[in-house]
C-alpha cells in the first residue's frame, strides 16, 4: 500500500494500541519501583558535583542547551502533535509530550564526542536535566499534556482527560529523587567506590529494564507489528524535530560549531527508558484515571528508545565526516 492510502487510515488502525493493557499486580509494581530506583541510582553515579561548578565558568551554551531541553523541545512537540492530530490518536500524542518532557539521555554523550561536539557541554546537560527530572518532567507533561488535551476536546467533541498532577509529582519525587540524591552523595563521599561499581550497575539496569520490557510487550508483539509503519512514521517526524530543535536553536543563539553538534545530539537524545518505566507504574498512571488504555504512549516511547539511537549515531557520523569551521 503506497504512503498516502495508508496515512488516511492511520488514526483508525493506531486506536488498537489503545486496547494493550500492561497489569503487573502489587509484586510486579515493586520490582518496577525497585528497577527504577536502581537505574536512577546508577545514572546519578555518573553525575559528578564539580560539573555544576563548571557550568558557571562558562554558562551561555549549558544554559541555551537546558532551555531548548526544559522550555523548547516540549513546546514544539506539542506543535508537532497538535499539527498531526488529525492523523493521530491523543495516547499517541502523549506519549509524544511524556517523551519530551524525560530528560536526555547518557548515551548522548558518546554520540556527542563521536560528533566531535562539546563533550563537557552534553555532560553538563545531562547531568542538569537528569538531576532536576523529579520536578522537570511532571511539570512540562503536566502542563503540555494538559493544554493539548483541552485543545483536543474541543475540537473532536471527546472527553477531556484530566492529568493528576500532584500524585504524579509526589511518586516522581520519591522514585526519582530519592535514588538521584542517594547516587550523588556515594559519588561524592565514595570516589573510589564509584568508579568500581559505575559501569555494571549502568549494565546491569539496562538488562533487567531490557527484560522487563521483553515481559510487558511479548504478549502484545503482533499489535505493534500491524503498527509498526504508523509507529515509525511518528517517531521520525518527533526525533527529527527534536534534533532540529538542538542545532537550529543552538544557531540562533550563535554558540560555536561544536557546542551546537551537542545541542543537536543532547536535545535529539531523550532518556525514553525513564518515561517507558514511569508508564509501567500504576501509581503515576493510575489505570481507573486513564481506562486502562495508554497503550498509545507506551509504543510510542519504546520505539523512541530505539529510532534515537538510529537517528544519533547517522546524525554523529554525519558531524564526524564535516571539518569544524571555527
Amino acid at each position: 500500500m503506497r504512503l498516502w492510502p495508508r496515512l488516511f487510515i492511520m488514526k483508525e488502525q493506531l486506536e488498537a494500541l489503545n486496547t494493550v493493557i500492561l497489569n503487573f499486580g502489587e509484586g510486579g509494581m515493586m520490582i518496577v519501583n525497585i528497577i527504577l530506583a536502581f537505574v536512577m541510582f546508577g545514572v546519578a553515579l555518573g553525575i559528578k558535583l564539580d560539573t555544576f561548578k563548571k557550568v558557571f565558568t562558562n554558562p551561555k551554551s549549558v544554559i541555551v542547551g537546558v532551555l531548548l531541553q526544559w522550555i523548547a523541545l516540549p513546546a514544539i512537540t506539542f506543535a508537532v502533535a497538535l499539527a498531526l492530530s488529525p492523523l493521530i490518536t491523543p495516547m499517541l500524542a502523549l506519549g509524544m509530550i511524556l517523551v519530551a518532557s524525560c530528560p536526555g539521555g547518557n548515551i548522548s554523550n558518546f554520540m556527542s564526542s563521536l560528533s566531535k561536539g562539546n563533550v563537557e557541554l552534553s555532560v553538563s546537560m545531562t547531568a542538569i536535566t537528569t538531576a532536576t527530572a523529579p520536578i522537570i518532567t511532571p511539570i512540562n507533561f503536566f502542563v503540555w499534556g494538559s493544554l493539548y488535551s483541552s485543545i483536543i476536546a474541543v475540537h473532536n467533541d471527546i472527553p477531556r482527560l484530566v492529568i493528576p498532577f500532584l500524585p504524579m509529582l509526589e511518586q516522581i519525587l520519591l522514585l526519582l529523587g530519592v535514588p538521584i540524591v542517594l547516587g550523588l552523595i556515594f559519588a561524592h563521599y565514595f570516589p573510589n567506590a564509584t568508579k568500581k561499581i559505575t559501569k555494571p550497575a549502568q549494565v546491569i539496569s539496562i538488562l533487567l529494564f531490557l527484560g522487563m520490557v521483553i515481559v510487558s510487550f511479548s504478549q502484545n508483539f503482533q499489535i505493534f507489528l500491524d503498527n509498526i509503519f504508523y509507529v515509525f512514521f511518528v517517531v521520525l517526524l518527533h526525533n527529527g524535530a527534536a534534533l532540529a530543535t538542538g542545532y537550529f536553536g543552538g544557531k540562533l543563539a550563535k554558540v560555536s560549531q561544536a557546542d551546537r553538534r551537542s545541542l543537536t545530539v543532547e536535545v535529539g537524545i531523550q532518556n525514553s527508558g525513564l518515561g517507558l518505566i514511569l508508564l509501567f507504574n500504576s501509581a503515576i498512571f493510575p489505570p481507573e484515571i486513564w481506562h486502562g488504555h495508554y497503550g498509545g504512549m507506551l509504543f510510542i516511547t519504546a520505539w523512541w528508545g530505539i529510532w534515537h539511537i538510529i537517528s544519533g549515531l547517522t546524525v554523529s557520523y554525519f558531524f564526524r565526516r564535516t571539518p569544524l569551521n571555527e
